[in-house]
């Protein structure tokens, strides 16, 4: 069914990807930032069951093929509960915009399994953050999203499928992942 909106958050200017202040200049941070976007981006409108793609942010980006949620500044978990609600509680796909090598068969697969248990919620790869909430029912939820989210979402839905995807777990906040993606770039180019 072509039901679910996949709403994609997104901090723009200097304080995009904050914790790689130590590793790349502000310009640099939000290159990076913006075609990791573009690329979940390109992914979700490829997404057969998505039927809209809503990109909350402070600014607009006409290029991209997505419904503009302004940001307000009250902060990501607060922002995400009023675009839930504006959209009208829906099946709804929250997922981050940093997520560099995610595909198609990742997020069917995360929306297959919200449809199967009526949400599910797709880890970072080191088991403690949420980059992904898929949540199929109308039923409340709130969202927790920052270190350690992963618990307060399963509290909140203990039957919660969990899909844990390399793609889906792999995003970019430390130095480290940034230089693990570095890395993984260079072995393709040899490959």
């Amino acid at each position: 069914m072509k039901d679910w909106a996949a709403l994609v958050p997104l901090k723009q200017g200097v304080e995009s990807k904050s914790r790689l202040r130590e590793a790349l200049e502000p310009a640099e941070r939000m290159a990076l930032a913006s075609a990791m976007a573009a690329r979940v981006m390109t992914c979700l409108s490829n997404v057969n069951a998505i039927n809209s793609l809503y990109l909350l942010a402070p600014t607009e980006v006409s290029e991209w093929p997505s419904h503009w949620l302004p940001d307000s500044g009250r902060g990501l978990n607060p922002e995400l509960e009023s675009a839930r609600a504006q959209l009208g509680n829906r099946p709804l796909l929250v997922i981050h915009a940093d997520l560099p090598h995610l595909t198609v068969q990742d997020v069917q697969a995360l929306l297959t399994a919200a449809d199967d248990r009526g949400c599910a919620f797709a880890p970072d790869r080191h088991g403690r953050g949420t980059n992904a909430v898929a949540l199929r029912d109308a039923n409340p939820f709130r969202f927790a999203f920052g270190r350690d989210s992963l618990t307060p979402h399963r509290q909140q839905r203990p039957g919660a499928a969990i899909v844990e995807r390399a793609a889906l777990g792999f995003d970019i906040d430390t130095p480290a992942d940034l230089a693990e993606l570095h890395d993984m770039c260079a072995a393709r180019l040899k490959s």
